[in-house]
């Protein structure tokens, strides 16, 4: 019997470590990722303005996993009806209990010229560009223009603004937004807290600003021009090729069908209350946790050769989290209940949560370094 994790980001990577505690050692388990690091994604923004903080939120999966087989490489096509994935560069996977964790990919929506102009925030190598273009045409002042208010939109463009004041570079930062508020699918008093420290690090906000179309140096929007110097474009997820391109609705289960689960960003979840669940890397890990549950049970049953009995009913997803935050430059904003935050409380906040996440993957010396680069930054 073949269990299949097909991504190693916050879902994929919690899920195997979950499976590998609970599944028999008879069970293969097998891990598909395109690369051989986990990556700790929401603090990739860092490295726009810190390039040391690469080293410090990249795991070796080696070290993270025990026992499941690691592959590295691209999942192409996932074929439910024959139980097979297909890999770009390996033979197929044959799978008994597959769980689906390739993350999203950036939305371009189809705004001419935007994908073949815009630098998305995705990686590393994506936070590089953005720092290498920063000082080609803007250390000297300029613009850049942010698409999307969403948190990585705000983490880019605060990132951005402290470098700017660090070079005393004088460059002007627009965040673009279509809807009405910054931060928009969160509470109102968290909106408010992220607009101020947006503001107070000289960062202009557009809402209500659609970008129509973009050319080499011209955003146009249905507001007016933008000229520019940089564009880094963060407002949205798409599915990964191998799902078609699609982030399928899936209810609290978290289930494509008896054997096929998709967990985190790939896929538009409904929790248990019938709420959507938002894109997020605190929801990623909680619906993992559950999923383990669920395909170890499954496994159990299958196991025990009781065929004549009902499957375990698979638990459900409830929506639940203490609270957000975010990164503004060399400042954060964090929202726990009621209560919002700001400044070094705020700071030391999401030091802890990264780090929290490097230690729940073993990664300890590692959560070592990013609370010491959170601090410093």
């Amino acid at each position: 019997m073949r269990v299949l994790v097909l991504g190693a980001g916050y879902a994929g990577l919690t899920l195997a470590r979950d499976l590998e505690r609970r599944l028999p050692a008879a069970v293969e388990l097998t891990v598909v990722n395109d690369s051989p690091f986990h990556l700790v994604q929401h603090e990739v923004h860092r490295a726009i303005r810190r390039p040391s903080v690469a080293d410090a939120i990249e795991v070796p999966l080696d070290e993270a996993l025990d026992r499941a087989e690691i592959v590295v490489d691209r999942v192409t096509d996932i074929d439910r009806t024959s139980r097979r994935v297909h890999l770009a560069d390996s033979d197929p996977l044959d799978y008994d209990y597959c769980a689906v964790c390739l993350g999203a990919t950036t939305a371009y929506y189809d705004i001419p010229g935007l994908e073949s102009h815009a630098i998305p925030l995705k990686s590393l190598d994506d936070a590089a560009a953005i720092r290498a273009r920063y000082f080609d045409a803007c250390d000297d002042g300029g613009r850049v223009v942010v698409g999307g208010a969403g948190l990585s939109g705000i983490q880019v463009a605060g990132e951005l603004a402290t470098l700017s004041a660090e070079e005393d570079a004088h460059t002007d930062i627009v965040l673009v937004e279509q809807l009405d508020t910054v931060a928009p699918s969160f509470p109102e008093a968290f909106q408010r807290a992220v607009r101020d420290e947006l503001l107070d690090r000289g960062v202009e906000i557009r809402t209500e600003t659609t970008i129509e179309s973009v050319s080499a140096s011209t955003v146009e929007t249905d507001t007016g021009d933008l000229e520019y110097e940089l564009l880094v474009w963060a407002g949205g997820l798409a599915g990964q090729d191998a799902m078609g391109a699609d982030r399928p609705t899936v209810r609290a289960d978290l289930r494509l069908d008896r054997r096929t689960y998709v967990v985190g960003d790939a896929a538009r979840a409904m929790d248990a209350n019938g709420e959507p669940v938002p894109a997020s890397a605190s929801a990623a890990i909680r619906e993992a946790k559950i999923v383990g549950e669920n395909i170890a049970e499954q496994v159990a049953h299958e196991q025990a050769g009781d065929i004549g009995d009902f499957p375990p009913r698979p638990r459900q997803y409830r929506f639940d989290v203490p609270g957000w935050i975010v990164s503004v430059g060399d400042g954060a904003v964090a929202q726990v209940g009621p209560s919002i935050f700001c400044g070094s409380a705020a700071k030391a906040m999401k030091a802890t949560v990264g780090a929290g996440h490097l230690t729940s993957v073993g990664a300890i010396s590692k959560a070592a370094e990013l609370v010491e680069e959170e601090l410093n930054s």
